[in-house]
């Protein structure tokens, strides 16, 4: 899931620092309404360190009710590689869901990458659903569902 809108400039000047919209949080809660009535439950959310990816996964747990922790993940920045975030999910073989919070250009890569193609880009709030056989060294999911077109 790509984060929502986010304030253009943080107070601090730091990309990282970057707060979501209310645009953005009702743009987060609509995506995330439509993913609870295709049945996502997920038991563990991965989230980048930035502010506004922090705050989509927060509102993803309420929204969702996700009763599994939010742990923060430098490799859901958006500069990190696509290997990483399949390295990351790798970590967590016990997890039958789990719901990624990042930013773009990384998820569109990554996507791109587990499904074994190009990746369309992620509008803020998008999502799409994908799943595994297995975690093995190289992913290789197959589309679920997509909501990563705004609406």
């Amino acid at each position: 899931m790509r984060h929502g809108i986010a304030e253009q400039r943080s107070e601090t000047g730091r990309d990282g620092d970057r707060r979501l919209t209310p645009e953005g949080v009702a743009g987060l809660e609509r995506t995330l309404e439509r993913a609870r009535a295709s049945g996502v439950r997920p038991s563990l959310i991965l989230c980048s360190p930035y502010l506004r990816a922090r705050q989509t996964a927060e509102i993803a747990a309420r929204v969702l009710g996700c009763q599994g922790p939010i742990l923060e993940s430098a490799a859901l920045t958006p500069d990190a590689a696509p290997h990483g975030v399949w390295e990351e999910v790798r970590l967590y073989p016990d997890q039958p869901a789990i719901l990624l919070a990042a930013h773009e250009p990384l998820l569109s890569m990554t996507a791109g990458w587990m499904l074994g193609g190009g990746g369309d880009a992620f509008a803020p709030s998008g999502m799409v659903a994908i799943d595994f056989a297995e975690l093995g060294p190289a992913p290789r999911g197959v589309i679920r569902w997509d909501f990563r077109a705004s609406h």
